[in-house]
């Protein structure tokens, strides 16, 4: 892929970005680590109330790049068969096996949507990581192979009632995890409430252009991005120093009032997380029109990347919420850039 293919590209990839800016209003940072992990091939663990607009982005997303999509709904008696395949009676009154969601549209699925994926079981989120990490599963003695599939997980924090943690290893296959919340603009809320255009979802998504992003060009696309985009040797070991913050922050000056440093972390971000740390910084790189990287191509993408990859010893689980976003700012504050 040339020089200026890889322009092309680009250019489409913010005119997709500008359109579901259209449809989705008041949310550009999201709309933007969206977009950087549809280039990088990862998949997305969106955290937000009920009715921010998630289930439009993602349909928006869908509808942009082709192909097939389908939507799961995370209960409580959901288990693993569910999403291979499902049964019922026909009009003759004979039992019948149908497709389930991950089956259905085989190798044209590209965007898998697991609503408030902490109400399914573990055994369902087994099943659920072995196609995100192969993007294939087992079913009727075959593999199925999904090569264009990206999922997209909501997980709801305010209700508690049957939900289950998502462990470690579920996590870490989640390239971001991203929060979405009710926008705060007088503006953009008027428009919400009194702009007819965005009260039929339907007809809203229907009305995005189409076809200017080919689903199934992603996969190769990704591979040359990450060939094109280099950083320099004071670059990757600024990557390299913010990777290890993240399991020995008290190395390197990092200070939290009333945390002991030396308790503060269970474990720090994998070695996956590092890849896809690097893998998210190029793509954003490319979007801003560079084929190098630069200290704020790292910043940007390290909270989404590396937050939820950075696991808070029993005795500060508690404080999460006040304790993380501390951490994170603290690490990319005190470690120099070059």
């Amino acid at each position: 892929m040339t020089d200026n293919q890889l322009n092309d590209w680009r250019a489409k990839a913010l005119q997709f970005e500008q359109q579901i800016n259209g449809i989705v209003i008041g949310q550009p940072s999201v709309i933007r680590n969206i977009v950087l992990a549809v280039f990088a091939r990862g998949h997305v663990l969106l955290e937000g109330q009920v009715g921010v607009g998630k289930t439009t982005l993602l349909r928006a997303i869908a509808h942009g790049l082709g192909g097939d999509y389908q939507r799961v709904e995370g209960t409580i008696d959901l288990m693993p068969a569910d999403l291979v395949y499902y049964t019922y009676l026909d009009e003759a009154g004979k039992p019948r096996v149908d497709p389930g969601p991950l089956l259905k549209q085989g190798s044209r699925l590209a965007t898998f949507f697991f609503n408030e994926i902490n109400r399914a079981r573990p055994q369902v989120h087994s099943l659920l990581l072995r196609a995100m990490a192969e993007r294939s599963i087992n079913a009727f003695n075959r593999d199925y192979e999904f090569p264009h599939m990206q999922v997209f997980a909501d997980r709801n924090r305010v209700e508690k009632e049957e939900t289950f943690e998502l462990p470690a290893a579920a996590k870490d296959r989640f390239m971001f995890e991203i929060g979405m919340t009710t926008p705060t603009d007088d503006t953009v809320l008027d428009e919400l409430m009194f702009n007819q255009r965005f009260h039929d979802v339907d007809r809203l998504v229907a009305g995005m252009e189409t076809g200017g992003i080919a689903y199934y060009e992603l996969n190769d696309l990704a591979v040359m991005l990450q060939e094109n985009i280099q950083g320099t040797p004071k670059l990757r070991a600024y990557a390299l120093a913010l990777w290890k913050a993240s399991h020995y922050p008290q190395d390197y000056g990092i200070e939290l009032t009333d945390v002991d440093m030396s308790a503060l972390l269970q474990a720090g971000a994998s070695p996956r997380g590092m890849s896809y740390f690097i893998r998210a910084a190029k793509v954003r790189a490319w979007l801003e029109g560079r084929d190098a990287l630069l200290p704020e191509d790292l910043q940007a993408v390290y909270p989404v990347t590396m937050a939820h990859r950075i696991f808070l010893s029993p005795m500060y689980a508690y404080r999460k919420d006040e304790l993380m976003p501390e951490l994170i700012n603290g690490i990319l504050n005190q470690i120099a850039a070059p």
